[in-house]
């Protein structure tokens, strides 16, 4: 797969987690918002909790297993540490998730990943 068909696969998976996530009562709050150090690809809110959301996408189901680690994980975790006064004003609880996507499945939601390893 090239540059560009990776590009697609990712703003697919992207949209395809945001309309999971509406479907399960979150409000998307930002798309691919990057800082320097890190990005997020999803922030979304559900009552008095934001998440921040990771997306990973890959053609074959067995491939997900692989494909979030904790470097990545560290990435956005840093990232989330600078949007944090920006996206809970207001004392919100946070925490970091990972949603996996492959064709022809249902998206899988990880919630609360990161403890800070």
């Amino acid at each position: 797969m090239n540059r560009a068909e990776a590009e697609r696969q990712g703003r697919r998976a992207e949209k395809t987690a945001a309309r999971w996530l509406r479907l399960h009562g979150w409000r998307i709050l930002a798309k691919r918002v990057r800082t320097p150090r890190g990005e997020v690809d999803l922030i979304a809110r559900r009552g008095r909790l934001v998440a921040f959301v990771e997306v990973k996408a890959r053609t074959r189901l067995a491939d997900l297993a692989t494909s979030i680690d904790q470097r990545r994980l560290q990435r956005v975790a840093n990232a989330a540490e600078i949007l944090y006064p920006e996206y809970c004003k207001y004392g919100e609880d946070m925490r970091i998730d990972v949603i996996l996507v492959a064709p022809r499945r249902l998206p899988i939601h990880l919630v609360n990943v990161w403890h800070g390893f």
